[in-house]
């Protein structure tokens, strides 16, 4: 999949991330470092769905039109000409918070912004389980002295439990997924390179690998080199496709750990994938440093997402 198959569905974003294919054939997405959640047709034309407060992350297509929203709670940015990055805890920092977005009004409310006694801190990824509930994933947030310790999660769509499934995740939990049969969440941990599997119990419960095991989960890869994750996706077959920091790449892993593949991309931070197109065969991918929505087609097929 040679990279001058990849088209530019639209620029002038402000760190895209969250990309959802919806039933229409659009894209929607969020711009964290604009503070909205954006549509962007398949002529690449851009209009918003909602304003938010804070700073709009992970985004997956929720029941009754709605859209299931991680609120990071707010970035600091650096800026300059055709670039930009978060650099850590935004001075106005609001809290993390779970909220739900009426795509047809634009009107967002909270859906948890707490586990118990701990507030959520800075989540980032999710993904439905297609049984009343999703997982989510919490990277925590950045300052310059310290760090949150990162988690994971599973909230029910109507509001009524939220369970802290596995915690710390020291290098922050980020890209989240459920492999086909339902039985495997995987992670991604952005700051060690770390792809995670934990075996699914239940709404909320995770088989526990022992110590040394800092969460329960076991280690599926261990990236080489100096590499960050951050969202992935899974395909129909099983494998976890991860969209890989520094070295600029989309990594494809195997159920069993092995690399499989690994596409170049044409900035050092492509952040999320999602599949859409009437076979799943066509990937959309958030270019964030430079603020672009790509296309290009698939070697496999993605895996169908619920209410998509």
């Amino acid at each position: 999949m040679p990279t001058k198959e990849m088209r530019i569905l639209a620029d002038g974003l402000r760190f895209p991330e969250g990309p959802v294919a919806m039933p229409d054939g659009s894209i929607a997405l969020v711009e964290v470092g604009g503070g909205r959640v954006t549509r962007v047709a398949p002529n690449g034309t851009k209009s918003t769905i909602a304003e938010v407060v804070g700073a709009p992350n992970g985004l997956a297509l929720g029941p009754d039109n709605t859209l299931i929203l991680c609120n990071n709670g707010g970035f600091s940015w650096h800026e300059e000409p055709g670039f930009l990055r978060p650099t850590g805890q935004s001075a106005d920092y609001s809290g993390g918070r779970i909220e739900v977005i009426d795509i047809a009004s634009g009107s967002v409310r909270t859906l948890y912004d707490r586990c118990g006694d701990h507030r959520l801190k800075g989540p980032n990824d999710l993904q439905l389980d297609g049984k009343g509930g999703f997982w989510f994933s919490d990277l925590g947030k950045v300052r310059a002295r310290d760090r949150d310790h990162g988690a994971v999660y599973w909230g029910a769509l109507d509001g009524s439990a939220i369970v802290e499934a596995a915690h710390p995740v020291p290098g922050g939990a980020n890209g989240i997924g459920i492999s086909p049969d339902g039985e495997t969440l995987y992670v991604a941990e952005t700051e060690t390179g770390r792809l995670w599997g934990f075996d699914i119990l239940g709404p909320g419960k995770l088989r526990k690998s022992p110590w040394p095991s800092p969460h329960g989960g076991h280690l599926l890869c261990q990236f080489p080199g100096f590499r960050r994750l951050d969202s992935l996706a899974v395909t129909a077959e099983g494998n976890i496709v991860v969209a890989t920091l520094v070295s600029g790449e989309i990594t494809t892993v195997s159920p069993t750990g092995e690399i499989l593949d690994v596409v170049p991309m044409p900035e050092p931070m492509p952040t999320n994938i999602c599949f859409g197109g009437p076979d799943l065969r066509t990937a959309y991918i958030t270019l964030s440093t430079t603020g672009r929505l790509a296309a290009m087609p698939w070697r496999e097929a993605g895996l169908r997402l619920p209410f998509c």
